[in-house]
């Protein structure tokens, strides 16, 4: 094993990448029951440098899990809950009059930590929403001329809920483009649901959830992240990419398409699933993955297409098997 690792020190690194994974999973479904695609998904979007936005109906543990998440990584970690009445400020922080100094000193907000959930982000109005848009692409804030750099690393993690329409507003499109993954949770399988009852048929949730350790520390996200940068893709592959982006924006389906911002998000996710995979390259299926949960928020189907029910998954879908796939 040691000659392997000596002649090819990237799968050594991808073995040790792979055990890293594995601690994390096995933290969460000491808790969470099922949702082993969403586990997968936030993964992708911790070691991708992305944010993450999970949608579900109440109840099945989208906050639970995003805290579970967050407990895994010896940082910090804040939660806003947005309601209609929460201003810019109580995100971002204010400046106050400091009679000592006679000078004006800024108090951090929330947003000043390392991983933050979001709770029903889309409970808040757009001007408390566009506070998320600097801090979300370039990890800063930027108040009274004053720029504030975010400490590494630095994840948003939104829950919303779709059914919901009192007291909600719909998330700008420039919004939603800054969430790498849109995760849609659904309701557990009925074994699932079993294990569920049995799990907790003694233990609160909430008791369990302080005995989750940290198995992750900021230097491991790095080295990580670092990895995945490693993984090769093809030129071929960066093409089909860009040819599945570009038929978004040519598309009957859609009135409107995926921004360049979503082809570098495929890319780097995909980069990502093949680490996760334990290999050194991309392949087809890596990309094809990680289209949906990438594209799913970013589009907006046509009027007909939306009258006639039509789920935005179909036209990924369509788009992926019309495309011929590199080899």
């Amino acid at each position: 094993m040691e000659e392997l690792n000596i002649e090819n020190p990237l799968q050594a690194d991808l073995d040790k990448f792979h055990n890293m994974v594995l601690k994390v999973k096995n933290e969460i479904h000491q808790i969470v029951v099922g949702q082993q695609q969403m586990t997968n998904l936030m993964l992708t979007a911790l070691f991708s440098d992305g944010h993450i936005l999970l949608e579900g109906v109440p109840g099945i543990a989208k906050t639970i899990t995003a805290k579970l998440f967050a407990r895994t990584i010896s940082v910090d970690f804040s939660r806003i809950q947005f309601t209609p009445d929460l201003m810019p400020s109580d995100v971002t922080g204010t400046s106050v009059f400091n009679l000592k100094e006679s000078a004006f000193t800024f108090n951090k907000g929330p947003i000043f930590s390392n991983i933050i959930l979001i709770d029903e982000i889309n409970r808040s109005p757009a001007k408390t929403q566009a506070a998320l848009f600097e801090v979300m692409e370039e990890k800063q804030i930027t108040v009274d001329g004053t720029t504030y750099k975010m400490d590494f690393p630095f994840l948003v993690m939104a829950t919303q809920n779709p059914v919901e329409q009192e007291g909600t507003y719909k998330l700008p499109e420039a919004q939603l483009d800054r969430f790498i993954f849109r995760i849609k949770l659904d309701y557990p399988t009925l074994e699932e649901e079993k294990r569920l009852l049995k799990r907790f048929r003694e233990n609160k949730v909430q008791d369990m959830l302080k005995e989750a350790k940290p198995v992750l520390s900021p230097e491991d996200i790095q080295w990580a992240r670092d990895l995945v940068g490693k993984v090769h893709i093809k030129d071929e592959l960066v093409d089909y990419i860009a040819e599945i982006i570009h038929t978004t924006r040519n598309n009957g389906d859609l009135y409107l398409g995926a921004s360049p911002r979503a082809s570098l998000a495929i890319m780097r996710a995909s980069r990502t699933q093949a680490a996760l995979r334990g290999r050194e390259y991309v392949i087809p299926e890596d990309i094809q993955e990680v289209c949906y949960p990438v594209l799913n928020h970013r589009m907006i189907l046509s009027p007909d297409r939306e009258m006639e029910g039509v789920e935005i998954e179909e036209v990924i879908r369509d788009i992926i098997e019309k495309i011929e796939v590199p080899r």
